[in-house]
């Protein structure tokens, strides 16, 4: 799959690979999958972070913004979020403590649904990734704390699907994995 500074794909959409947490007590998660789409980008684009804010932008997801993943386990259970790896690579832990771990690199993107407990546990110096929410959401910080519940649930089931794929737009997976 390459890209040029324009697209991020070829006219085939990448099937995103599905990763399921349950409720662990503490972090809520979803009952939507996290989606992995492996190699989204070539990870030689020129400015991939630009390519990638613009791609999601376009796409309604928009407040982007650079950096990391937190280093402790925190979830948002007023926006769904997806991340594009524009440099470096890391391992995520997803799901809370009795979630998974998940290696992503650079041209990697994820879409997290409201409530998906995430936590950087090992990066290399690099890594780096372009963070954005459905245009209208504004995330929270929630750490999976007592007393965060059942607030954060009601705001979880108040975040609606987003109307568009961050890759794809309105045809993309998104949609038919998020029904």
């Amino acid at each position: 799959m390459t890209a040029d500074s324009q697209n991020h794909h070829s006219n085939s959409q990448i099937e995103p690979e599905t990763l399921l947490f349950r409720d662990d007590g503490a972090i809520p998660n979803s009952a939507l999958p996290a989606l992995l789409y492996r190699r989204a980008f070539d990870p030689e684009t020129h400015a991939l972070a630009s390519v990638l804010e613009k791609c999601f932008a376009s796409n309604g997801w928009t407040d982007a913004w650079q950096g990391g993943v937190y280093g402790f386990h925190h979830f948002h259970s007023t926006a769904h979020e997806v991340l594009g790896v524009c440099r470096g690579r890391a391992n995520l832990h997803l799901g809370g403590k009795k979630g998974g771990k998940c290696d992503v690199r650079t041209g990697d993107v994820l879409i997290l649904a409201a409530g998906t407990g995430h936590q950087c546990a090992d990066s290399s110096q690099d890594f780096t990734v372009v963070g954005a929410y459905p245009e209208g959401c504004s995330p929270d910080l929630l750490r999976g704390k007592p007393g965060e519940r059942p607030a954060a649930d009601r705001n979880m089931a108040a975040v609606p699907v987003p109307q568009a794929d961050p890759l794809y737009g309105p045809e993309g997976p998104l949609r038919k994995h998020w029904k």
